[in-house]
């Protein structure tokens, strides 16, 4: 396993840092920098996942090449940029996209091609997932008739919030939003026929877009095992929850361990953490059916 990388430096080059992402302002471009930091409940953990920020960088890049929307991807080519002359070139490399820079739209475009995590906690109280009525007689991980498109209110810090798609017009315009759900679906349903000849169900994803000139751009990451819920298409059945390529294991451990999701998260043991090294880079593999 490579060393964990948990924050990147780049001296001088004004920086915002996600939750994983470390992204520095050149300008007219942005550099992407994946850390192997891993969050769950809205938290940072105390410790990294080896490989994970290039298994999220060359999954995007594998996404980007394969969808019909345009994205904001330019290069991995690191020295198309003016670097600090001191850069750590070999630690950012792998992990690392030069990306074009666009006006983010404030509204994360989640898709649910099947019914699991707060989408089955809803369902089971109201029939709905995100206000929109689903049939009777669903179980948990249950195949949707259709998939259905559910915005979220992209929170700077915290837990993302869902809205309804009049919430979304409201605050974006009818015509972008619609655009936005008509783009995410479509994606999502490439992304879902490609992984599905892979041995893999997307049962659900996020995207993110951004305007350029006018035009939509797809940006940040695409159908990753942070963005997405991965299950092996062989040991799939509705009714249960479902094995995974994800963070779901990371979120089942912190379930059990006694935390309480408001105090400073616990550091993951080194078995959860190798196990969740193997399910990223496998899903990685199986996806591109390139080696890791």
């Amino acid at each position: 396993m490579s060393a964990v990388l948990l924050q990147s430096s780049l001296h001088g080059i004004p920086v915002r840092r996600g939750k994983v992402r470390d992204v520095y302002d050149f300008d007219d471009r942005l550099l992407f920098v994946a850390s192997d930091r891993i969050s769950a409940f809205d938290h940072v953990l105390p410790n990294g996942i080896p490989c994970k920020g290039e298994v999220l960088t060359r999954l995007s890049q594998f996404w980007f090449s394969r969808l019909s929307v345009r994205n904001h991807f330019l290069t991995s080519d690191l020295t198309a940029l003016p670097l600090p002359a001191d850069t750590d070139i070999q630690s950012l490399a792998g992990r690392s996209m030069v990306v074009m820079k666009t006006s983010v739209v404030p509204v994360e475009c989640v898709v649910r091609g099947y019914l699991a995590g707060s989408g089955w906690k809803e369902y089971c109280q109201s029939g709905t997932v995100c206000g929109i009525p689903l049939p009777e007689g669903l179980q948990e991980s249950s195949r949707l008739p259709t998939p259905i498109f559910t915005p979220a209110d992209k929170a700077e810090s915290g837990h993302d919030e869902n809205i309804s798609f009049e919430q979304m017009c409201a605050r974006i315009g009818t015509e972008l939003a619609s655009r936005l759900r008509d783009i995410s679906l479509q994606a999502y349903a490439e992304g879902c026929s490609h992984a599905l000849t892979k041995g893999i169900i997307i049962a659900d994803t996020k995207f993110e877009f951004g305007i350029k000139d006018d035009e939509i751009i797809l940006i940040d990451e695409v159908m990753t095992p942070d963005s997405s819920r991965f299950w092996p298409e062989d040991q799939y059945e509705a009714g249960r929850g479902q094995a995974s390529y994800d963070k779901q294991y990371v979120r089942d451990w912190l379930e059990q361990s006694g935390w309480d999701k408001n105090s400073p998260p616990p550091e993951l043991p080194d078995d959860v953490v190798q196990q969740t090294s193997i399910r990223y880079i496998d899903a990685y593999e199986q996806l591109t059916g390139l080696p890791f």
